[in-house]
Parts: C-alpha cells; sequence; structure tokens
C-alpha cells in the first residue's frame, strides 16, 4: 500500500483497517485452523498498515518465544535473531505491552545483530505491537518496511487499532475452540454411557443379575484386561449381537 500523507484525512486508512478485520473474519467463518487464522493476520496487516512490506506473529508458548507465521522466510529468520539474542524490538514490545517503531538505522546500537540482518535484507524499518488474547496466549505482530524513515506515528496507531481488534477476534476463537472441546467431551461421554447401559442391559438378561451385579462384572473385567470401561462393553454388545459365547 502506498505511505500516506501525514497531513490527509484519517478516514481512508481506517477504511483499510476495517477491511483487513472483515476479510479476518470472513476466514474465521469459513477456517477452525489456527495456523491459517494467524496467517491471514500477517497477510491482512499489509492491507491495514501503509508501509508493510513483510510481516510475521510471534507466540510464546512457557516463555520461549517463536515465530508462528510470517509472510516469508526471511523474517522468520529475523524474528529468530530476535529471540537467540533474547533481545529485539519484537521482545521489547512483547515484555513492555507496547508498540515499538524504530528505524533499522536507529536500532544498530541497541540491537546490532538483529538490525544488521535487518539492512541486510532490505529492510529499513520495523513495527511491533504486543498481542494478548487471553492468560494462555500472547506475542506480538511484528512488521517490516523497506523504507529507510521508519513507520510514522498514524502508522503505529493504525497497527494499535488492528491487533487490539485481533486480539478480540482470537477471543472469540479460543471460546469457541473451548466450546467444541467441551462439546465432544460430552459427545463422547454420553457415548460411552450409552454403550455401557446396553452392556448391563444384556447382561441382566442373560445371567439373570440385577444392574449393580451386572455393572460389577464389567468393571471387574475392565480392571482384569486393563482396558476402558467402554471398550469391554463396546466388545461385549458386539460378541453377542454376533452370536458369540459371552465371556464370563
Amino acid at each position: 500500500m502506498e505511505r500516506p500523507d501525514p497531513s490527509a484525512p484519517a478516514a481512508p486508512l481506517f477504511d483499510e483497517v476495517t477491511g483487513a478485520l472483515e476479510a479476518l473474519a470472513a476466514v474465521l467463518r469459513e477456517e477452525d485452523d489456527f495456523r491459517i487464522l494467524l496467517q491471514h493476520v500477517c497477510l491482512q496487516v499489509r492491507h491495514a498498515v501503509p508501509g508493510v512490506d513483510e510481516a510475521s506473529v510471534t507466540l510464546v508458548t512457557g516463555e520461549v518465544p517463536h515465530t508462528a507465521t510470517a509472510t516469508s522466510a526471511v523474517v522468520g529468520e529475523l524474528d529468530g535473531e530476535q529471540y537467540r539474542i533474547g533481545d529485539g524490538p519484537c521482545l521489547e514490545a512483547m515484555r513492555g505491552g507496547k508498540i515499538v517503531r524504530t528505524s533499522v538505522a536507529d536500532a544498530l546500537e541497541r540491537w546490532p545483530g538483529f538490525a544488521g540482518a535487518a539492512r541486510e535484507a532490505g529492510f529499513g524499518s520495523f513495527l511491533a505491537a504486543p498481542l494478548v488474547a487471553d492468560e494462555q496466549f500472547s506475542g506480538a505482530v511484528n512488521c517490516y518496511g523497506r523504507q529507510d524513515d521508519g513507520f510514522e506515528e498514524v502508522e503505529a496507531q493504525l497497527l494499535e487499532l488492528y491487533t487490539a481488534a485481533v486480539e478480540a477476534i482470537l477471543r472469540v476463537y479460543h471460546r469457541y475452540l473451548r466450546a467444541r472441546e467441551t462439546s465432544e467431551h460430552l459427545r463422547t461421554a454420553l457415548t460411552s454411557r450409552a454403550v455401557i447401559d446396553q452392556a448391563k442391559g444384556m447382561l441382566m438378561a442373560i445371567r439373570q443379575v440385577d444392574a449393580d451385579d451386572a455393572f460389577a462384572l464389567l468393571v471387574e473385567q475392565s480392571q482384569r484386561e486393563n482396558v476402558k470401561l467402554r471398550e469391554v462393553a463396546e466388545r461385549f454388545v458386539a460378541r453377542v449381537i454376533s452370536g458369540h459365547v459371552l465371556p464370563r
């Protein structure tokens, strides 16, 4: 995207952010793969923020940062240089919880290894914003520009606006994943209960025992064979249906 005139009205710039977020929301409606969602965060930030040529997303697992996705391998390597030395604009944004914007020339004194590698790769500007969705998810959105004079304040504000909305989207995504996981656990539990009850009913009819004794027989076999109760029940039901000899 062509970089804006700082004196121009801000509305068209905010329209770009809105468009990028709408595109991201559309992806969320179609995809439930977290990696694909993060990849689109990288792709869309180039539309949302003028001057961004390449982008990446850093995530922290435990206390170890890693690049989850990037628009090119070279920026992933530049991120890795920061992780290797344990410092850099990306990590500073994460630790401080604030936007970091710098030119590569200005960064040479503070982070010579990273800045030198960035300059060699053809980048002159860097912009990073912390990204915190919940207590289990934190990281940063990292933006690389080829211009030598750094990013403008308005571009930093646009990135901050974009990442704030992305955080909200990711929170919704995480709630969806938790709800789906809960639903799957419930479905599994209900299926297990159904087959166990079916096996109990068959045992009650065949062995002429009550429900407690039938359940005890299943539990005994589960413990004896060291397999899950559901598996014992499924196997028992299958043997009854197939007409095979019943287990003792």
